[in-house]
């Protein structure tokens, strides 16, 4: 039906997700959607080393009003919230299942946002996985692969500042 198609972002346009096969994750409509209308989210990977861009990324997500959680393996507390060395061990609800893990580990982690009833999941830029990220819409999460919160809020012009 003319106009209901999603309007996906090209591989060769800024914000673009990559060529995978004709297949594109994170259109505008969806990005927008996972970035105001959720607020928990689950951030795989996140420690408390500083240095790493996930942890910056989770700050970004805790200043515009996002509950972080924490997920690493050691199930570190991180700027006072409690961590979980799984997302089946979380004990409430979680909105987003935020992946700042190598491509190769993502798809048994997409699985696990799907069993605990996440509504999205956001592979982080530089995490690709195709194949989850169509399991997991086809189980009707939201998906978004390879870029990140912090450059997509700006680009629609939600007025999240760094």
């Amino acid at each position: 039906m003319p106009g209901t198609e999603k309007s996906f972002r090209g591989p060769d346009e800024p914000g673009g997700m990559g060529g995978y096969a004709g297949m594109r994750f994170g259109d505008d409509d969806t990005i927008r959607r996972m970035l105001t209308d959720t607020e928990v989210w689950a951030v795989v990977g996140l420690s408390n080393d500083t240095r790493r861009t996930a942890y910056s990324i989770a700050d970004y997500l805790r200043r515009h009003g996002k509950h972080v959680v924490p997920v690493h393996p050691s199930a570190p507390v991180v700027a006072g919230e409690q961590g979980y060395a799984t997302l089946s061990e979380i004990p409430f609800p979680v909105d987003v299942v935020d992946l700042f893990v190598r491509s190769e580990l993502a798809g048994p982690l997409v699985d696990e946002a799907v069993k605990i009833g996440a509504k999205g999941v956001w592979l982080q830029l530089g995490v690709r996985d195709e194949a989850a990220a169509a399991r997991a819409g086809e189980a009707g999460l939201d998906v978004v692969m390879d870029t990140c919160p912090a450059m997509e809020a700006p680009r629609l012009g939600l007025g999240w500042s760094r």
